[in-house]
Order: structure tokens, then C-alpha cells, then sequence
């Protein structure tokens, strides 16, 4: 199981590597200068020239490349900011607390509705709580993740009083947009707990767990679910990179000082080591979080686990 877990994190080093080569390559050939926009409009071509060669903007493409990843690797460093001088590094750790807890309440929201929501619609499949729940997962689907944030703060914040609707601080303030980025998350919890329960609900030993006289609700939560949480696990683990795109969002319409304003705001000012690595970082958390998905099929089922576990070498 060690040799696994050492493996799969090796394999993500070309994955983040891909990732830096290519957020590296979109930011050198977007339209913008950004010594042009610290300097201003009234800026000469000698000062600009000057602040570009302060940046290391004069040096080729490739050889900013690998001194910004030899940066990384040897002294994990991030870079500063062009815009305030800041250590990139330390504004990402800082900013991601308030992303991350924003993305797994969502989370837990998309698993704690998601999941019964699937399970009542394969267990009453083609009747209306069927058509009821793929429906609410439809419209979950359906409706952007910025869109429903702003009726939301609309709607609960601004006429009704009952959330703020903006800013950090309790709990309140994490409702609206938990519930906002969450609702894309129930949706495809739903969908796929619907479509793996009807698989398992069919097989021959939930006929014959029922046939025992086993109570419905145990031959549902105990047998089928178990047997169905394969998928739904995998699933949970894409439905937590979908969430935690649309939390970065979500920041930005309840003003939430994560990583998606943080990442906003540096895209408008062409901070390139700012954009870049904020990208890397959302894109190892990932990483990481497919990689629990991955230790979480020994837990589930145990004939992963004996593949792992069998000779001790795998």
C-alpha cells in the first residue's frame, strides 16, 4: 500500500509540471504587458524596458520556465508578487484557508443531499419522488455557479436579512456560498448515487437479502449502498475539483478574501507568479484529494484492498 501511495505521488509531479508549463505559456502569450500597467499610462518605453528586465520579463520564455520551477523545487519558492512585492507563497497559504473551508462545507452539502437524493430516486425509480429528485438535480445541473450566487445573495441577503452578504466571521457568513457552490455538487452526487444504486438494487443478493426477510432499509443502506459507493466515491472526488472551481467564483460575489479573488485581482493586473502559482497550488490539492479518493477504495471494498495488501508488494 506504501509502494502505491509513493507511486501515485510521484505520478503527479509530471501532472503539475504539465500544469505549471502550460499556465506559464497561457500568461506569456495573453495580450498585456504588466509593466505597462504597474507604470501607468505615461509610463516611457526606458522605464518599461527597465522594470521588464527588473522582473526577468526580458529573458526568454523557456529560461523563465525552468528558473521559476528550479525555484519551486530547490527553495519552494513561489515567486513575488509584481503588484505589491508580497511573497506569493505566503498570500496563497493565507487566502486558501478561507477557500478551503467554503469548499468542503460545500462539499459536505453536495454528500449530505446528494446522496439520499440518489438513493430515494433509485429506490422509487418512476415514481414522482423519482421525477422530483432528478429534477432538483437538473436544475442543480443547469444553473451557473455565479448566477445562483448572486440570487441567492439577492434573494437571502438583501431582501430577506436572513444571511450577510459578504465578508467572513461565523458561520452565517459561509451559508450563501456553501449553498451556492454546493448546489452543482448535489446535482452530480444525485445522478451518480441514482445510477449505481439502480445497477446493485437489481443484483441477486439484494433479492435474496430481501428474501430472508431482511427489513428494506437495512438491505438498502447496509448491502446496496455499500456495494454501489465505488462510483460514487470516484465521483465525489470530481465533484470536489468542480466545487472547488466554483468556490473561487463564489469569492468573488460575496467577497470572501480566498484564492478566487486573490486570483481575480491578479489576472486584471497581469501578476504573473501570482496567477501562476495559486493555479499549481489548487491543481496538487486536487491531486492529493484523487489520491484519497484512491486509499478510500481499500476502505470500501475489501477486495481492493487484498490486491494492495496480497504479497505485500503491491
Amino acid at each position: 500500500m506504501k509502494k502505491y501511495i509513493g507511486k501515485r505521488i510521484l505520478m503527479m509531479i509530471p501532472v503539475l509540471l504539465g500544469v505549471a508549463f502550460l499556465i506559464f505559456a497561457i500568461m506569456n502569450f495573453t495580450p498585456g504587458d504588466p509593466a505597462s500597467i504597474i507604470l501607468g499610462a505615461n509610463a516611457t518605453p526606458d522605464t518599461i524596458n527597465e522594470l521588464h528586465r527588473k522582473l526577468g520579463l526580458d529573458q526568454p520564455f523557456l529560461s523563465r520556465f525552468f528558473n521559476y520551477i528550479k525555484g519551486i523545487v530547490t527553495r519552494f519558492d513561489f515567486g513575488t508578487s509584481y503588484i505589491n512585492g508580497s511573497d506569493v507563497k505566503h498570500e496563497i497559504l493565507v487566502r486558501f484557508g478561507y477557500t478551503f473551508r467554503v469548499a468542503i462545507l460545500s462539499m459536505i452539502f453536495a454528500l449530505g443531499f446528494g446522496i439520499p437524493l440518489g438513493i430515494t430516486a433509485a429506490v422509487n425509480r418512476n415514481t414522482w419522488k423519482d421525477t422530483s429528485s432528478m429534477t432538483v438535480a437538473l436544475l442543480g445541473i443547469s444553473m451557473p455557479t455565479f448566477w445562483f450566487a448572486q440570487i441567492m445573495s439577492i434573494v437571502f441577503a438583501l431582501k430577506l436579512g436572513l444571511f450577510p452578504a459578504s465578508g467572513v466571521g461565523g458561520f452565517k457568513h459561509y451559508v450563501l456560498p456553501c449553498l451556492a457552490v454546493s448546489m452543482m455538487g448535489i446535482a452530480c452526487m444525485a445522478r451518480q448515487t441514482r445510477s449505481s444504486m439502480l445497477e446493485v438494487i437489481r443484483s441477486d443478493y439484494i433479492t435474496t437479502a430481501r428474501a430472508k426477510g431482511q427489513e428494506e432499509r437495512k438491505v438498502i443502506y447496509k448491502h446496496a449502498l455499500r456495494n454501489a459507493l465505488i462510483p460514487v466515491v470516484t465521483q465525489a472526488g470530481a465533484t470536489f475539483g468542480i466545487l472547488l472551481g466554483g468556490t473561487l467564483v463564489a469569492e468573488t460575489v460575496f467577497s470572501i478574501p480566498g484564492l478566487g479573488t486573490y486570483m481575480v485581482t491578479a489576472i486584471n493586473s497581469r501578476d504573473y507568479p501570482a496567477i501562476q502559482s495559486a493555479v499549481i497550488f489548487i491543481a496538487a490539492v486536487f491531486g492529493m484529494v484523487m489520491l484519497l479518493v484512491d486509499i478510500l477504495y481499500t476502505v470500501i471494498d475489501p477486495r481492493i484492498r487484498a490486491e494492495f495488501t496480497k504479497g505485500g508488494n503491491k
